[in-house]
């Protein structure tokens, strides 16, 4: 199922109904002449919650991170 799209010329008088629909499905386009002009987008779309900790263990550092590269050396 694609975006919804509507022409123009209809869009205006629902143009309450095209905001929910875009709320609801994440965009709505607006065509004239069978091309597309504009669309309408929700500004804030809901995320599920973060969760603390869920990259654990995915995230390895070096065993010399912390140590200075040998071309840096010489700025000590």
């Amino acid at each position: 199922m694609g975006v919804p799209a509507i022409d123009l010329a209809d869009a205006s008088p629902q143009l309450r109904e095209l905001v929910e629909e875009a709320a609801r499905t994440g965009e709505v386009v607006l065509m004239r002449g069978g091309e597309a002009i504009a669309k309408i987008v929700p500004l804030h779309r809901t995320r599920a919650p973060r969760k603390p900790g869920s990259a654990r263990g995915m995230i390895h550092m070096a065993e010399d991170f912390d140590a200075t590269p040998e071309d840096f050396r010489e700025y000590m």
